[in-house]
């Protein structure tokens, strides 16, 4: 195999198995994700030679004026911020036919491009795989003891306690999971975390589509986001807590919303849909939240001292958290997130599906015992409600905490802690 550009120090993370899969099965593949969440690198890993698009302007010229050029060179050929020569699209498309071979480009994106962009489209020559921030697996935080996949199948539980204690975790939270804080102090962090929300408004909103956004009502929107993490506010309410000099109407804030959608920085958690044995109501409201949670402490300039003093919004943060680390290592498999809400007052955190009906519930808690039999509780109700007939019996019902051991309960739900979870 031609040697690669894996650049030294390069740390594993858990989407390169599915680019592997997806180079071995299609012509391209396009790694997806914000801005500094290691799309490069991962590309640079199994790329064989580059453009990268963000430094070489003679580059992005010569798509236009020389199609094909870009295309020349080792496979796979890594082509970086590729959304900034939106024109290589439709080349590869072309390039990909020639032969039908496997693994020939690799192309990495922070920003999901104008619809007619991607018009053309890259059905059976163009697989795409979702990259996010670092989950406490990959940044060392997780033992990895417990194993999502395994969860799925219905496996028993029995882990250790892992060395991270909460503090570890509530650090880790706060410095999040991008791969250049990695040994940084959560001071560090924030001051990288300011510049990053900084930019993203000042900037990247806007350029994404090309119409001008104010930057501190995408600001104030960010912070109201921030605000009602892990929740279901609606864009009415979103538009009224980001209300400044400028009112933010319904509107705008949808638009601003779905700017920040395109950025890959927000990442709301549908509704999950199942049929019920009982006359309850789905609701379908998805839940906010950021694709790092990170960024929401960020935007309400939090730190570990004072989310201590708030235990409440620690508690939506951590949950965020663990919706996040739940995406990463789900997404290994194919499988997908959600959260359930139904018109009984019935609430669950997170339901893990995947692709062939397989699912677990899980109820997120910080970690009191009353807080974990108030989660059993939920959960044995939602396995009392699903129609068994029509929707597969859950394979765990899982209560997540920030620490301690994981093991079954004699009630049947399974207690595992995010610091012991992998994929």
């Amino acid at each position: 195999m031609p040697e690669t550009l894996m650049p030294a120090g390069y740390r594993r993370r858990v989407t390169d198995g599915a680019v592997a899969r997806a180079l071995a099965a299609m012509p391209a593949v396009v790694i997806e994700g914000p801005k500094g969440c290691g799309k490069t690198w991962t590309g640079r890993s199994f790329a064989c030679s580059e453009v990268l698009f963000d430094r070489d302007l003679n580059a992005r010229r010569s798509v236009s004026l020389v199609p094909g050029l870009v295309l020349e060179g080792g496979e796979p050929r890594l082509l970086d911020e590729w959304q900034l020569a939106p024109e290589v699209w439709n080349q590869i498309r072309h390039a990909a036919d020639e032969g039908h071979r496997t693994g020939r480009f690799i192309l990495t994106g922070s920003a999901v491009p104008p619809d007619d962009i991607t018009r053309h489209s890259g059905a059976g020559r163009i697989a795409r795989v979702r990259m996010r921030p670092m989950s406490l697996l990959e940044t060392g935080e997780s033992t990895g003891d417990v194993s999502l996949a395994a969860l799925l199948e219905g496996a028993p539980v029995a882990a250790r306690r892992p060395e991270a204690d909460f503090r570890d975790m509530l650090d880790a939270l706060c410095r999040g999971g991008w791969p250049r804080l990695l040994g940084r102090s959560v001071p560090d962090a924030q001051l990288f975390l300011d510049g990053y929300i900084s930019e993203l408004c000042r900037t990247d909103v806007s350029a994404v589509d090309g119409v001008a956004r104010d930057p501190a009502g995408v600001a104030r929107l960010i912070a109201s986001i921030a605000r009602n993490v892990a929740t279901t506010a609606s864009f009415s309410r979103l538009a009224a807590e980001a209300a400044g000099d400028r009112p933010l109407n319904r509107t705008t804030a949808a638009e601003y919303l779905r700017s920040l959608e395109r950025l890959f920085i927000v990442e709301d958690a549908p509704a999950w849909r199942s049929h019920l044995r009982s006359r309850a109501t789905l609701q379908s409201s998805a839940k906010r939240h950021f694709v790092d949670p990170s960024l929401a402490v960020a935007a309400l300039a939090a730190g570990p001292e004072l989310l201590l003093g708030d235990l409440e919004a620690l508690g939506f943060l951590f949950e965020s958290l663990v919706v996040r680390d739940l995406r990463i290592y789900g997404g290994a498999r194919g499988a997908s997130v959600y959260h359930y809400r139904d018109s009984d007052a019935l609430e669950v955190d997170a339901i893990v599906e995947a692709r062939d009906g397989r699912w677990v519930a899980a109820e997120v808690k910080l970690g009191a015992d009353e807080g974990i039999e108030g989660a059993a509780r939920s959960l044995l109700r939602l396995r009392h409600k699903v129609d068994t007939s029509r929707t597969s019996e859950p394979s765990k019902l899982l209560i997540i905490t920030a620490t301690g051991y994981g093991y079954e309960r004699p009630d049947g739900t399974t207690v595992v802690p995010l610091t012991a979870l992998g994929p």
